[in-house]
């Protein structure tokens, strides 16, 4: 059984930085791509990036474009999101995801095969 932990949540004032993990145990085969999503509260789970690691393509959406980067490392089961510029509106608990096989929505929750519980990132104005 996958298990997903993030870390690196917290407090930040707009404008500011945060870099979020997400580490991976118990995997007995490679990922084939990894995800962060995001849920404020009152609102459904929203797409934020992803990585397919045979090609390193990583995808955004709109709204972070610019200012979030997804990197990491399938060898070391990592995945990273790199957030600048942070915007109140950014806040949501963060949710990282393993997709391991078979058809692949990027933006697609129900396409992830693993969740991790997921990391409060609060921005203040």
């Amino acid at each position: 059984q996958v298990q997903l932990v993030e870390s690196g949540g917290g407090l930040v004032q707009a404008g500011g930085s945060l870099r979020l993990s997400c580490a991976a145990s118990g995997r007995t085969f490679r990922s084939y791509a990894m995800g962060w999503f995001r849920q404020a509260p009152g609102k459904e789970r929203e797409f934020v990036a992803a990585i397919r690691w045979s090609s390193d393509i990583t995808y955004y959406a709109d709204s972070v474009k610019g200012r979030f980067t997804i990197s990491g490392d399938n060898a070391k089961n990592t995945v990273y999101l790199q957030m600048n510029s942070l915007k109140p509106e950014d806040t949501a608990v963060y949710y990282c995801a393993d997709h391991t096989g078979g058809t692949w929505y990027p933006q697609l929750s129900g396409t992830y095969d693993y969740w991790g519980q997921g990391t409060q990132v609060t921005v203040s104005s």
